[in-house]
């Protein structure tokens, strides 16, 4: 018999809870929370598509950016191959002329030491006939014979 009242409390029970319209509430409570979680699950999905948006804005901008480092690492390799050529250029200019001055002094210190290589010749051969004449010749036909001779042998040596 217990359970026939128990039975008979629940329907009472039941009974208040719809005629005070308990159910609807229930109902109207969950339709809300239904409708907050659609809501957030909408305003996830537009986040997510801002943020997709957003990235492959930044992935566009990363690679316009990662080309432009390699075009600028491009041409600075050009302008230093260019600089190098050029300066290998001026290099090989200007140890050419270093060069080419240092032969033409060579040649002229070998003319100047060949002059006066000549120059001490002659004067040591001068000498030499001076000497040799003047103990050969004495008086003024000597002396005649001794500069015509001389200006001889100068004009032959220089």
């Amino acid at each position: 018999m217990d359970t026939f009242w128990v039975g008979v409390a629940l329907v009472i029970f039941l009974a208040i809870l719809v005629k005070f319209g308990v159910p609807k509430a229930i109902v109207k409570a969950l339709d809300a929370r239904g409708e907050r979680v659609a809501q957030e699950l909408a305003e996830a999905r537009r986040l997510r598509q801002e943020a997709e948006k957003l990235l492959a804005e930044y992935d566009a901008k990363r690679k316009a950016a990662e080309a432009e480092a390699a075009e600028i690492v491009s041409s600075a390799n050009e302008e230093a191959k260019r600089l190098a050529a050029e300066a290998e250029g001026k290099l090989a200019d200007f140890v050419a002329r270093r060069t080419k001055a240092a032969e033409e002094k060579i040649a002229q210190a070998e003319s100047q030491a060949e002059a006066e290589v000549r120059a001490a010749a002659a004067e040591a051969a001068t000498k030499a006939a001076e000497t040799i004449l003047r103990g050969q010749m004495a008086g003024q036909a000597g002396d005649a014979a001794f500069a015509s001779g001389l200006n001889e042998v100068r004009a032959k040596l220089n």
